[in-house]
């Protein structure tokens, strides 16, 4: 609960209408009703503005609305984001280790950590203050994991791996499993062994069923700000860079290179010792086989500038009318051709 007031000194907006108003709740401005605030970031929901019923509306300047506070900010979404922290994200208490958690004697565990059943914590791991493990979090030896953490239910982080501060972990992922390395003696293969390990920097959220692999030599880097969807694979000695997006299902083969600010849409490939420069973005279910520049906006299989794979796109329902045509123009040249040797 907050007065409007309070909420726009916390996103830096400006109040249009009674800053006194107490919201309690973030709601859909379809069902949003007395004492809730909702927002509008897309044009093409302003008309529904006229039949909310909701005490406050979050909303890009320039707009008005009688008879509704309005709470105006240059970035609604991002403001919206921060309300709904406010008035609904709540960090539990702290619970210490709880009952049928198993800690070894040689963890070290900072204060305030809440350990929950199921969890194990192995040798010489480090637990940082506030962090929270959920129930069935598996701690291998020599992990370090640090403040402010959320590791949720079922994630398994291997031996030796390094989490930052405030990290988030999604239910289910793998961080530390071993990298997809086999030399291959003719027969068969030979396991090549993997002695690095995971490094996770600051801020970084993994999704649920995210497996991130260890390092053949070295580090597997995810770095500052980075924020990865479910079900993504990132294998040995990949290194992602800051405030990355990596969206569902994007694979990345061994030894590549994400840069700054990039975004990877879903299910895309990256083929193994590619390079991506900073503030590349990439279509869905492209595959990349080559290094892409900085700055750039690629789509398709193999990937191309974006505008080339729409023009690309575009010609591909044609293909069959192109066949057919191509065809009669084929069988026209051949029997102009046997004209001419007949002469």
């Amino acid at each position: 609960m907050a007065t409007l007031n309070e909420l726009a000194e916390l996103i830096g907006g400006k109040v249009v209408g009674d800053g006194s108003v107490t919201i309690n709740r973030m709601a859909p401005i379809d069902t949003a009703g007395p004492g809730d605030i909702t927002f509008i970031a897309n044009p093409k929901y302003l008309a529904k503005l006229k039949d909310t019923t909701a005490s406050a509306v979050i909303i890009k300047p320039g707009i008005e609305c009688p008879g509704v506070s309005l709470l105006v900010c240059e970035n609604p979404y991002l403001g919206f984001a921060k309300v709904l922290t406010a008035l609904h994200v709540k960090r539990p208490e702290p619970q210490g280790v709880m009952e049928g958690a198993f800690v070894s004697p040689e963890a070290e565990l900072g204060a305030d950590v809440t350990i929950h059943p199921g969890c194990v914590v192995g040798k010489k791991a480090r637990i940082g203050r506030g962090t929270i493990l959920y129930p069935g979090v598996v701690v291998y030896d020599g992990v370090q994991i640090g403040e402010d953490c959320l590791i949720h239910a079922g994630v398994l982080i291997r031996e030796q791996c390094r989490l930052g501060n405030r990290v988030v972990v999604q239910p289910g992922a793998v961080i530390g499993s071993d990298g997809f390395g086999f030399a291959p003696d003719g027969k068969s293969y030979y396991k090549i062994p993997q002695m690095g390990i995971v490094g996770i920097e600051d801020d970084v959220e993994v999704g649920a069923n995210v497996c991130i692999d260890r390092a053949a030599m070295g580090v597997t880097l995810i770095k500052r700000g980075t924020k990865i969807d479910n079900l993504v694979q990132i294998a040995h000695n990949v290194v992602v860079g800051e405030d990355t997006i990596l969206v569902s299902q994007v694979g990345i083969a061994g030894s590549s290179q994400v840069g700054n600010h990039c975004t990877l849409g879903g299910q895309v490939g990256v083929s193994g010792h590619i390079k991506i420069g900073d503030n590349t973005m990439v279509g869905a279910q492209s595959g990349i086989i080559s290094d892409l520049p900085a700055g750039q906006v690629f789509s398709g299989t193999p990937s191309m500038p974006h505008k080339d794979w729409l023009r690309a796109s575009a010609g591909v329902k044609n293909l069959p009318a192109m066949r057919k045509t191509i065809s009669s123009l084929q069988k026209r040249i051949d029997e102009l051709e046997k004209l001419v040797k007949e002469r």
